[in-house]
Formats: structure tokens, sequence, C-alpha cells
């Protein structure tokens, strides 16, 4: 376990991904998931109001929690903002309203009386910033969220968030969830300097890059057995094609996966808390619960930003 940043929440080196809960995984299937994820020592959960549609992740996850008495022992992360007018009665957007709205309705699918980390699930520029925050530090003060994030934000926004909150005295974001694996690095150039600064964490996500970093896809011929084949074999050029070589042979001399040297490359870059990775069945959790354990030496981590520069 380590610290989420400078808060108090002690979390595993993998935060689970639920988004596919209520989506390709059924509640049973979420169920076995969640219970040989929490069994490997994790206990960091991340979700949100309109993974499921409608909140049906949420709802699965309060379900779990309700049968296995588990509360206590976990980590939650949930979001509001994102999502289309009117769909399965979700609201976008990060007004003051909305934000209320949608906590309240999160805890009720969550059973829960909080939320340990609820995130700004993308940016709002038509809502005043000031606004924003003030709902949010309302939830912090009666109790219901704990600490807060921001996923998707610009540099610029990020930065202008945080001064609004020190500013006011409101409670600020401690965390960030950014698009980052080895084959997206722009987090490096753009954000990572600011979220180092401000002595945030970061929780990055497609840490798999869709799959691509699994090692699945390795042609462009390659039947679309999956949803995410298309996507994943857009890395495929010389520059995946490096990354895949370097991975395929500090995989094997560590006798680990392709999968579980991807994440703990993640896991090993400054800044980083823990990847994030979801999983479908309890068969596809076990490269992800290895990438915890493993230790790439500073020449692997070498050998593999190199590659994908």
């Amino acid at each position: 376990m380590t610290k989420l940043g400078t808060t108090d929440l002690d979390i595993f080196g993998l935060n689970l991904g639920c988004n596919v809960f209520n989506f390709t995984a059924d509640e049973p299937t979420s169920f076995t998931v969640l219970d040989a994820y929490t069994a490997a020592g994790g206990n960091f959960l991340d979700t949100a109001n309109i993974y499921g549609g409608g909140g049906g992740s949420e709802t699965i996850i309060g379900n779990w929690l309700a049968r296995r008495g588990r509360r206590d022992d976990l980590v939650i992360a949930t979001k509001v903002g994102a999502g289309k007018p009117g769909a399965d009665e979700q609201r976008p957007g990060l007004g003051a309203a909305n934000i209320a709205e949608q906590a309240e309705a999160s805890l009720r699918r969550l059973q829960t009386d909080h939320i340990d980390l609820y995130y700004a699930h993308t940016d709002d520029p038509d809502t005043p910033q000031e606004e924003t925050l003030a709902a949010f530090d309302q939830l912090v003060r009666s109790g219901k969220v704990r600490y807060l994030a921001a996923s998707n934000f610009t540099a610029d926004r990020l930065a202008s968030a945080l001064s609004v909150s020190d500013r006011n005295g409101f409670a600020r974001y401690v965390a960030l969830q950014p698009h980052y694996n080895l084959m997206e690095r722009e987090y490096e150039r753009t954000l990572a300097p600011l979220v180092a600064r401000e002595n945030l964490a970061t929780l990055p996500y497609f840490g798999l890059a869709k799959g691509f970093l699994t090692g699945k896809y390795r042609s462009k011929d390659q039947p679309g057995d999956s949803p995410r084949a298309p996507r994943a074999l857009e890395y495929l050029d010389a520059r995946g094609e490096r990354v895949l070589a370097a991975l395929d042979e500090i995989a094997a001399a560590n006798q680990v996966s392709v999968t579980s040297v991807s994440l703990a490359w993640l896991r090993q870059q400054p800044t980083v808390a823990a990847p994030i990775a979801s999983a479908r069945t309890p068969e596809q959790l076990v490269d992800l619960l290895a990438s915890v354990s493993l230790e790439l030496t500073p020449a692997e981590l070498t050998a593999l930003s190199e590659a994908s520069n």
C-alpha cells in the first residue's frame, strides 16, 4: 500500500477500473472480479456516475459492498460532470446544482455515506470555477466526500482551479486522472511539471493504450475479434513495433506478461500513484495484479522510455 499523494488514503498499486461493470460484465461476473481483486489485496475502485448506463457500475459496486460488508476496507472513487443531457437521468457539467444532485445519487447507488475521492470527470468551461469548487467544498465540509480530484483537465485549467481553491479556502484537487501510457506521453510535457509542483498524485487511465500494450494486437490484418481491436491497432507503426519488441524482451527476462511490464512502467513513473486498468473476468486480473509487485530496473525503465520516444 502507498499513500495517495498528500491524503491519508492508503491505496493498492493497481486502481481497478469498474467501467466494464454492467457493460461487458454483468453483476455476477463483476462480483467475481471484485472478489478476486480484493482477495489479492486490492482496495481501490474507480467508477463514475455514467459508467454502466445510468449508474449501473455504481449500483453493482454498492450491491457488492452491502453483500460483502467491505466498505471500510476500500477506497472508492467516482465522478461527476460527463455525459449527455437527458441520458439515463445523468446531467453533464459542473454546475453547483448538478454536483449536489449527482453526488446524492452516487451515494445512494454505492450504498455508502461518503465518497473517498470525487472527480470532476471533465472540465466545464461554461461554469465558473468558483461555483464548481464551492459546491465540491461543501460536499467535503459535510463529510459526504473526503477528497477531490480532476480528470481530463489541461494544465492551465488545473492550475486555475487550484488557485481558485487556495484563494477562497476551498478544498483543492489532490489528484489528477489523465490519459497516459507508454504510447501516450503528452502528459509528461504538459501536466507532470504542474502535478509535481503542486504535490498532486496521478492515476492514469487507458494505461494499456486501449489494449495495444497487452501485446495482443500485432498485425494490421488481425481479425477484429474485440471491439478494442481497431483502436488498438492505430498504434501499430514503427514506434509501436519498437515498444512491443522492448516489452517482449523485458517480459521474457522477468518471466511475466507484456501487460504486467506495461503497467509496471507506468506505476514507476514520477507522480504516478497507481495506474487504472479494468478486467471483465478474474482471469484477466492475473496479469494486472502481477504488475504491482514487478519492480523494473532503471535500465529496463529507460529501455522502454527510449523505445516509445
